[in-house]
């Protein structure tokens, strides 16, 4: 991707210039800027043929890390924090990273003249930033950020792995078991559920399963049962506050068979119940569908593919398979899409 640092000072020497702006002031990291209409902050010294003229906003994204820049038309701009510390950003509106109109006027109170410079650039100096500090608002970007309000506190992103083999072996036991927690309101992974399972119908792995997965014998020999994993899902979602009746969580997974075919037939097999929370999902490939009107084959390499997205990890290693999930959907979420149940009631 290209990067650029906009000279908004008209070469006079800002703070700020050559370095990598970030909030709190340490450590440093890419902030992605907004492009913007030609109604604000054109870059001055531009505008010939070669060069038409330049318009920056406010950051849309505080973790590049997602990369949903290419698709949303988000230019990286890198600097270095100077000695004093320069790091606030002017809090404006844009369609991508919406303030509460509260924050905004907070910001503007405390900054007053600091906020603006007399070119409409937002001005970096170390007094913004003692300022902003002194009033509570360090915390971070992302606190000050919102996404379109989502219909459920928490998303629970799921991906097991199971026993496998070429022809299919019957039944297929769950040996990995991951889960993330992701914050509906920032799509920020804040809880992380990981545990391989002992298989008992079949307890020794196949050459094929290892190769597709990753998952070798050590990793499940002496690992619980499906049914202690399962009370320990039990625990951890307590822990959470995810069985909070005022809380609303839902699972994600990248298609249904996860908790349509895999956990209730494992589960009535073994004669264990399955938990209600299991029995509501959203399967990712149709919220993919409904947002990006086709179909993903080919799962999540077509989902990353068509969101201009990295892959992480392994292919088929659950852990990393949720980590894909949880970049899909915040990518997701920073277009505005709203994720809705897609499991039929049990």
């Amino acid at each position: 991707m290209a990067t650029a640092s906009p000279a908004a000072d008209g070469g006079r020497g800002r703070p700020w210039e050559g370095g990598l702006v970030s909030w709190p002031p340490a450590p440093p990291l890419t902030i992605p800027w907004t492009w913007m209409g030609p109604s604000w902050g054109q870059h001055p010294g531009v505008g010939d043929a070669a060069r038409p003229p330049q318009h920056w906003g406010f950051p849309a994204l505080t973790e590049p890390s997602a990369s949903p820049a290419a698709s949303l038309g988000i230019f990286e701009v890198r600097r270095v924090l100077d000695a004093s510390g320069c790091s606030m950003l002017a809090p404006l509106q844009t369609g991508a990273a919406r303030f509460s109109s509260y924050l905004l006027s907070r910001a503007r109170k405390v900054l007053g003249s600091h906020l603006f410079s007399p070119c409409g650039v937002p001005e970096f100096c170390s007094i913004s930033t003692r300022k902003l500090a002194a009033h509570n608002f360090g915390a971070s970007m992302a606190a000050m950020m919102s996404f379109p309000p989502q219909r459920y506190h928490y998303f629970l992103v799921l991906d097991f792995e199971a026993t496998c083999d070429k022809p299919q072996i019957h039944p297929q036991e769950i040996i990995e078991f991951p889960i993330l927690k992701l914050n509906g309101r920032t799509m920020e992974i804040e809880s992380t559920f990981h545990m391989y399972v002992q298989p008992v119908v079949h307890p020794q792995l196949t050459p094929f399963c290892t190769e597709l997965t990753g998952i070798i014998q050590a990793m499940v020999d002496g690992q619980p049962s499906l049914q202690q994993v399962l009370e320990r899902v039990d625990e951890w979602m307590a822990k959470e506050g995810l069985l909070d009746p005022n809380v609303k969580s839902i699972f994600v997974t990248c298609g249904d068979w996860d908790l349509k075919v895999m956990l209730p037939g494992q589960c009535q097999y073994l004669g264990l119940p399955v938990a209600d929370y299991f029995k509501q999902w959203i399967n990712l490939k149709k919220a993919y569908s409904f947002a990006m009107g086709c179909w993903p084959k080919n799962g999540l390499l077509d989902m990353n593919k068509g969101l201009s997205l990295q892959h992480i990890g392994r292919p088929h290693s659950g852990i990393d398979d949720c980590k894909n999930i949880a970049n899909i959907m915040k990518t997701l979420a920073y277009r505005g899409f709203i994720f809705k149940q897609t499991s039929k009631p049990f």
